[in-house]
């Protein structure tokens, strides 16, 4: 990514084929044709909304592709009222599908011509920074992932959920940086320091931030009893930071 510029940002609607499922995703770029990073953006629980199409255009201001995915393409979003309900949904969403779809995701960022090699990194929020945790474990051809309070451990593994994020962070395979607030109520603190201590253990290129005054979705300023301005303020610059130093 390129230091912050104004530039004129087209976005679209797009769709692309994974094994047979025309899987939909918001598009955001830069005008011109020069060769810049691709960025895979997951949305939250909720699914693809102008929030995310928002921050793709955000990240696409900054110099790169952004592709925000709709993770339910088949089904169409949920309707989803408490915490409860949002739980059960999540539980029943097949975690092979969801990071099969990203790795379409992936490849098709690093198909188009305006992409550069190798150069296409991937972030998420909530459960989409639950799944780019999972993706940078999984999926090759990541160049860099960074995660917005994504959740970091399963209660219990099944057939559907085999592996949470901490079961899977030995294996990361690209730079990460998990950002998180320190008054989550959905993701202990303490969750978060043994994703820190399992990363460190294992000698892997991984940063964490822990935001004081802050709780789940700190970023979503479309929610304001969860936003921190403050925090955001902070947090955002620190995500371009990290990319531009990896995808370089």
């Amino acid at each position: 990514m390129q230091r912050a510029m104004e530039q004129i940002v087209d976005g679209q609607d797009i769709s692309f084929e994974r094994d047979g499922d025309e899987i939909k995703a918001y598009l955001a770029r830069p005008e011109g044709n020069a060769s810049m990073p691709g960025l895979v953006i997951i949305p939250d629980v909720h699914g693809l909304s102008d929030h995310y199409r928002d921050i793709a255009r955000r990240f696409a201001a900054e110099g790169c592709v952004a592709l925000a995915l709709d993770l339910y393409s088949r089904e169409g979003a949920p309707k989803l009222g408490d915490l409860e309900a949002i739980n059960r949904w999540i539980a029943q969403l097949p975690d092979e599908r969801i990071l099969g779809d990203i790795a379409g995701a992936v490849r098709y960022l690093d198909a188009l011509p305006e992409v550069r090699a190798h150069s296409v990194a991937i972030t998420g929020f909530c459960m989409g920074g639950q799944y780019a945790i999972m993706a940078a474990c999984t999926i090759d051809g990541i160049a860099a992932a960074v995660s917005w309070y994504g959740m970091v451990r399963y209660e219990e593994t099944n057939d559907l959920k085999p592996a949470s994020p901490l079961d899977l962070a030995p294996d990361l395979r690209c730079p990460y940086l998990g950002m998180f607030g320190a008054e989550d109520p959905i993701i202990p603190v303490a969750d978060v320091e043994a994703l820190r201590d399992v990363l460190k253990r294992e000698g892997k290129d991984a940063e964490i931030e822990i935001y004081e005054g802050a709780g789940h979705a700190f970023f979503n300023d479309t929610r304001p009893e969860m936003y921190r301005p403050k925090v955001a303020a902070t947090a955002w610059p620190r995500a371009l930071e990290f990319f531009r130093k990896h995808l370089q």
